[in-house]
């Protein structure tokens, strides 16, 4: 069986927060996927500065001890190394966008959803238009510029177009609390979305695979709510950060989040209404996609999150173990819809 050279693109052109979450993240996947037999691991690293660096590791020292080189010579060394595959593990914009364009322009495959699809998913709007097409129920909702005035009756949800995890995302019962929330959302993005509040329910995130080009759905994630004190999560639900800086999972230890479990009858509504959301934005190798359960039992569009890093820690890892497929198989089955017939070894 050949070894794959597979290089993880990883850190941020955009700011320190997303090189952390970036880096986080990546070396989870190093740690959980690495097999020596199988895979030859590279990693590119790009700073906010837009530099490319190639370190032996992502430890802070090895990522220091790197030289640094400008996309050019990026370009050049990555050609010279017969990548076979790359796998993106960049959060901000143009790591969703413009880098995975670049490896497309350099012909060279990667895991995950194309850079035109997730051009249009960050832009939560854009998302929500499409699935609503394509029958699935979307929260009533309007953008808003600085300057424009609200129409939709409080509760409503504000939040800005292209954030994730959860920044600059409130709750407003009131129309009185419309200019604050509003202020706090405009710090993150020039639009945000004001939207009907859907009342709990339930919050549920569900995953979808492919396999054998086959849809999979996935056992789905429950966060834990509350209508009086937790009515929606908040940015300190997922993540936190220390006084050296350094990120840490915060919605991974089953009290904040659980898996559900599958014989719920919610599992199977849920999973057909993620399998219209995947086919409708044109999705590929897998989909992530969040949904409020009112207290109907109806499920709500959300957002979607079109990116896994095969970390222990990613959502889509950890719905995959519940359902019996370890991370090691999980990256295989993306890699072989990646590849297709070019590999044979590995399947």
């Amino acid at each position: 069986m050949s070894i794959l050279r597979i290089l993880h693109l990883v850190g941020s052109a955009d700011n320190e927060f997303y090189c952390n979450l970036s880096r986080l993240y990546a070396q989870d996947c190093l740690t959980a996927t690495a097999d020596p037999s199988r895979y030859d691991f590279q990693i590119a690293y790009i700073t906010p500065d837009r530099q490319w660096r190639f370190p032996r590791s992502l430890s802070r020292e090895d990522i220091a001890a790197s030289k640094s080189v400008p996309l050019s010579e990026a370009i050049e060394l990555i050609t010279k190394q017969n990548i076979d595959l790359v796998l993106p593990q960049m959060f901000c914009i143009p790591g969703m966008t413009q880098y995975r364009a670049l490896f497309d322009l350099l012909q060279i495959p990667y895991v995950g959803n194309t850079a035109d699809l997730m051009a249009i998913t960050t832009h939560k709007a854009r998302t929500k238009a499409i699935v609503e097409a394509a029958g699935v129920k979307v929260p009533r909702g309007e953008i808003l510029r600085k300057g424009d005035v609200p129409t939709i009756t409080p509760p409503a949800i504000i939040k800005p177009v292209n954030s994730d995890n959860s920044l600059g995302v409130s709750l407003v019962r009131e129309a009185t609390d419309y200019d604050a929330a509003l202020k706090q959302a405009f710090e993150y993005a020039d639009e945000v979305i004001v939207e009907t509040f859907i009342e709990a329910g339930r919050e549920v995130r569900c995953g979808i695979i492919v396999k054998d080009r086959e849809l999979v759905g996935l056992p789905l994630e429950e966060y834990l709510l509350d209508p009086h004190n937790k009515p929606i999560r908040i940015h300190t639900d997922k993540l936190l950060q220390s006084d050296d800086g350094e990120l840490r999972y915060a919605a991974k230890d089953n009290i904040k989040s659980w898996i559900v479990d599958p014989n719920d009858p919610i599992t199977q509504k849920v999973q057909e209404v993620a399998k219209k959301c995947h086919q409708a934005l044109g999705c590929r190798h897998y989909s992530l996609f969040d949904f409020r359960i009112d207290p109907n039992g109806q499920p709500w569009f959300l957002e979607a999150g079109l990116y896994c890093s095969f970390a222990s820690k990613s959502v889509i890892s950890s719905m995959a173990k519940a359902a019996g497929i370890p991370i090691t198989e999980l990256l295989r089955t993306a890699i072989n819809e990646t590849l297709g017939s070019k590999l044979q070894a590995i399947a």
